[in-house]
């Protein structure tokens, strides 16, 4: 061996070593231990009805309804997005440790709420003229990452529960068909109406299905909205109440739609700070974690997390942002079980997101 190949050998050797302990720790992060931990959660919601925040527009009177009567399927944890999160993270959980000590309560939790009579009263709701733009796009995009989630179980019961969710599956499809030609432009928030964060899910789905419509649709909306976005502003982040990174949502779209070397080039101009090796990315703080707003920050540390082990993923240049993840989700996983259902009814769904990006 030449003084210039041993010279590399001992650079870069304890480099990758780093790297390999860098995620041999991301992925222990998700032990059974903690798979059990979680799924306590959506188990202790998913059957609770109230509080319940609807976000119903009423036709008349005779729409005041209790909410299991109007969301039959999707009634408990607060609000119907959470439920639809709370289902998919049951399911992901069960795939990822089908040994967990509450896999009997899940099966059965998951047959009682998705039967194909549930499933039908959600989209006679969906099909009110006055709720065209209900859960949109968030929920759809949760809805579509549950969808996603059963197709790709190899489970009898997944099979059974991806034929009762059809209808809905559909409807949710035709929704975006229809709405995405319309939205001249995107929204760059960091609540639920997040353009970027409803497409991506979105697209996850429709590239596991193979629904070819629907993903060419969301790839040319992502060019039309992103493709010539510069210098996004990321020190303007986070705002109080965010649970997403603007920033970070519109580039975990684009590494989907964009081929690598594009996307590489498009990415130094679009968050050239990263670039940076001395660059700092603080993880949001939350002074009240009883206030439902507020405790928006711990699921902006998740998202965020799940965001930049994306991007590392995709830009092996970029690896170094695993350990900005990490420290993210450190920072708020110890706080997710406190017994405040004002975070816990969601965000555990938020941090199981970030703990299977590390993988």
């Amino acid at each position: 061996m030449g003084k210039f190949s041993l010279f590399l050998l001992l650079i870069i050797f304890p480099f990758s070593i780093a790297v390999a302990q860098t995620r041999v720790a991301d992925r222990s992060m998700l032990t059974i231990a903690e798979a059990e931990r979680l799924a306590r959660l959506p188990l202790h919601c998913l059957g609770k009805e109230y509080p319940n925040k609807l976000s119903q527009t009423l036709a008349d009177s005779s729409e005041l309804r209790s909410p299991d009567e109007l969301h039959p399927a999707f009634y408990g944890c607060f609000d119907w997005h959470s439920s639809v999160h709370g289902h998919w993270m049951l399911v992901r959980l069960l795939k990822i440790y089908p040994g967990l000590s509450t896999s009997g309560e899940i099966r059965r939790i998951l047959a009682a709420n998705l039967t194909e009579k549930n499933i039908l009263a959600e989209v006679a709701y969906f099909n009110k003229p006055h709720e065209r733009s209900y859960e949109r796009t968030y929920g759809w995009a949760w809805f579509l990452k549950l969808a996603e989630e059963l197709h790709t179980w190899e489970d009898p019961l997944a099979r059974q529960l991806e034929t009762n969710l059809q209808p809905l599956t559909s409807k949710i499809v035709e929704l975006y068909l229809q709405f995405l030609p319309k939205l001249n432009y995107p929204l760059r928030v960091g609540e639920h109406p997040n353009t970027a964060f409803g497409l991506a899910f979105a697209w996850d789905f429709a590239r596991s299905t193979q629904h070819d419509s629907l993903r060419v649709l969301i790839e040319k909306r992502a060019r039309d909205f992103y493709f010539n976005d510069e210098g996004c502003p990321l020190t303007w982040e986070p705002g109080g109440f965010d649970f997403f990174s603007p920033c970070l949502e519109e580039a975990d779209l684009m590494r989907r739609i964009l081929p690598q070397k594009e996307f590489m080039i498009w990415f130094r101009k679009f968050l050239p700070a990263f670039s940076d090796p001395a660059f700092q990315l603080e993880p949001g703080r939350v002074s009240d974690r009883s206030d439902g707003k507020l405790v928006h920050l711990d699921g902006l540390n998740f998202s965020r997390a799940r965001c930049l082990y994306g991007i590392a993923a995709t830009l092996t240049e970029y690896s170094g942002l695993r350990a900005t993840a990490q420290n993210h989700i450190q920072h708020s996983l110890p706080s997710i079980t406190d017994g405040s259902y004002e975070g816990e009814h969601w965000l555990a769904s938020f941090a199981l997101l970030a703990l299977i990006s590390a993988e």
